[in-house]
């Protein structure tokens, strides 16, 4: 992700909910036995721009759950929404996970699979059309949406980046 466009945000001022994309079971075959650990992927938003992700790791499953919950309010960042969809298309990638979003009529719906949707749900979108190419690991789909949300400017945004008046940006002149 590119530190420049990405705005962080602080856990005190907003109210998040949580999701679960994925829990990974880890077996380490001792000379005792076979030896459990949990790994759950979280995704928490506040449905309104706000979109984090976490990864914990624990001999319990509800306990890996809560450190992923922990993690992912400390990786929030504030994505643009207009309309309920995205401002723009745009592309994400993280290894081998490729991403593509797509602004979408109101009413058409979430049209991504698995973990995409988790953190399009999450972050308040209602209308996108989304692909997810290459690898289908959740670490990586997740990490690449949210590297493409991150990459999303609305046009206030490029207006003031530009030092230009709104008008200007749609129209050019």
């Amino acid at each position: 992700m590119s530190e420049a466009n990405v705005k962080r945000v602080k856990t005190s001022e907003i109210e998040l909910k949580d999701r679960l994309v994925a829990v990974n079971r880890v077996t380490k075959v001792t000379k005792g036995g076979r030896a459990f650990r949990f790994a759950a992927i979280i995704v928490v938003g506040d449905e309104h721009g706000v979109v984090g992700h976490g990864l914990g790791k624990s001999k319990e499953v509800s306990d890996a759950v809560a450190k992923g919950i922990d993690d992912a309010k400390k990786n929030l960042v504030k994505v643009p929404i207009i309309r309920g969809t995205v401002p723009h298309e745009g592309h994400g990638k993280f290894g081998g996970a490729l991403v593509f979003l797509r602004p979408a009529a109101p009413g058409t719906g979430v049209i991504a699979g698995g973990a995409m949707r988790a953190v399009l749900e999450s972050v308040g979108i209602h209308d996108v059309l989304a692909k997810s190419k290459g690898s289908s690991n959740p670490h990586n789909v997740v990490k690449a949406t949210i590297d493409a949300l991150s990459k999303m400017r609305d046009a206030a945004t490029i207006a003031q980046h530009r030092g230009i008046k709104m008008t200007k940006v749609f129209t050019g002149k």
